[in-house]
């Protein structure tokens, strides 16, 4: 049986914090350019209706109620719902358009609503936009497809959740960040115990088969014993998930993050030590850390997936399903058809614009050469699960390891001798040490990283 487990070790992760991509692509976003648009997309579609297979759908919804000041999410803040409705009939178009492209008989095995808030939406929204994907996309009525949405427990209740459920949804991620009223406070998301864990409750009461928490560490105010008090009241309800982020304070990118008082920034070593305790605490509860920021139930499918060598990272996360493309819908929203990323406008208006005029609304885009593809596969076998066989790369791409890579296995050697991961003739294989830097260890396949290091958040 695979090792789940890490290890934390200061003084490597200290030497190590260095800014860093996520991963949820290879290349990342920022390799997407304005030279690729509707025409390439429609190209790529095409291509991957011929190769055939199931399908992905993330639909973005940017809407939020009232703005978290730690956010860097593309949101509308407003409490006025209505401004939700030419977003959606214009999301609606979008959906036929792209829907129309699709080969009907390519089945929705994956489908996520993220934002923003997807539960600013008023039911007769939801149900709307259900309904419309169903016309336009092959979606499954089985109950055996991924469907998942990001609530807001301030905006959901009972109902909302028996609604959810009715329209297909069985995965739901509970935003939290943190219990302790200063923090919430400093942050301006005033969110109570009760409605929360209410909202948890419904959600299994209604079927629901997967619950995962949000949390964030790194936010003003937060000290070790305050984190590990949300963190014990949270085990106690046992969710099968957890995500639980580095908060990245970066004013002088994100507005919203400029009305938090910079003297209430924990330190890093707090930051560390929080960190240390959150790993401690839940490998403790029997939860195993699948990699990044995430955490699950060992029988969860993510865990499994993992154990079993099929888990795969797309730009939701981890995910279980490898075989799909990924469609984008809505402003912001990135996706990969075939051999391409593909990322959607960002402005409601240049939406609006686009959709009237018949044109898929892509912003920007990218095709993946054979080095990318090549170093696609190394990252994201490394970073779902810990361990790289050269044979099994050389197999699929024809070529000599080694060879191929001289320089980045001479730049793993100092990762070796500091006990982050051991190097082999057959492969890689990262050590409970280095599972916490495993981003690091993809960064070495990253030929586009020099350039660009500055624009990502640090790894820890």
């Amino acid at each position: 049986m695979m090792d789940q487990s890490i290890k934390f070790d200061v003084n490597l992760i200290n030497r190590y914090d260095k800014a860093g991509p996520r991963y949820t692509s290879y290349p990342t976003a920022l390799e997407l350019h304005e030279g690729f648009g509707d025409r390439e997309y429609r190209e790529h579609i095409a291509k991957s209706n011929a190769a055939g297979g199931p399908l992905s759908l993330y639909f973005h919804i940017p809407f939020c109620d009232t703005v978290c000041f730690y956010c860097a999410c593309n949101k509308i803040v407003t409490k006025n719902r209505k401004h939700a409705e030419p977003y959606l009939a214009n999301l609606c178009k979008e959906i036929a358009m792209q829907g129309d492209l699709f080969d009907s008989s390519r089945v929705v095995n994956q489908l996520h609503w993220g934002g923003g808030t997807p539960t600013f939406l008023s039911y007769e929204q939801m149900k709307t936009l259900m309904e419309v994907t169903r016309e336009h996309f092959h979606l499954r009525d089985d109950d055996k497809g991924e469907y998942s949405i990001e609530v807001d427990p301030r905006e959901t209740n009972d109902q909302t959740m028996k609604h959810l459920r009715e329209l297909g949804f069985n995965r739901v991620s509970l935003g939290l960040q943190d219990f302790d009223p200063a923090v919430q406070k400093a942050v301006n998301r005033l969110q109570s115990e009760e409605r929360t864990f209410s909202v948890l409750a419904a959600a299994r009461a209604e079927g629901f088969r997967s619950t995962n928490i949000d949390l964030i560490y790194g936010l003003p105010l937060q000290t070790v014993d305050t984190f590990a008090v949300t963190l014990d009241k949270i085990l106690a309800v046992s969710p099968d998930r957890f995500s639980i982020f580095n908060y990245a304070h970066m004013p002088a990118r994100f507005k919203t993050q400029r009305q938090i008082n910079d003297a209430d920034m924990p330190t890093p070593n707090v930051k560390l030590a929080i960190l240390q305790m959150v790993g401690q605490r839940l490998t403790e509860a029997g939860y195993v850390y699948i990699g990044m920021d995430h955490f699950a139930k060992p029988d969860d499918e993510l865990a499994v997936a993992q154990r079993e060598g099929h888990l795969y990272r797309n730009f939701q996360g981890y995910s279980t399903h490898s075989d799909c493309d990924l469609v984008g819908l809505g402003i912001t929203s990135i996706g990969r058809v075939g051999e391409a990323y593909i990322q959607n406008v960002k402005e409601l208006e240049e939406y609006d614009q686009l959709i009237s005029q018949g044109k898929l609304p892509v912003f920007k885009g990218v095709e993946l050469d054979g080095d990318d593809k090549l170093r696609s596969a190394v990252i994201t076998q490394l970073i779902c699960h810990f361990d790289l066989s050269f044979a099994a790369i050389e197999k699929q791409f024809g070529i000599c390891f080694s060879d191929y890579f001289a320089k980045e296995l001479e730049a793993l050697a100092p990762m070796q001798t500091d006990g982050l991961l051991v190097l082999s003739k057959e492969g890689i294989s990262v050590l409970p040490a280095g599972r916490l830097l495993i981003r690091n260890i993809c960064m070495v396949y990253d030929k586009y990283l020099a350039q660009k290091q500055q624009q990502f958040s640090k790894v820890i």
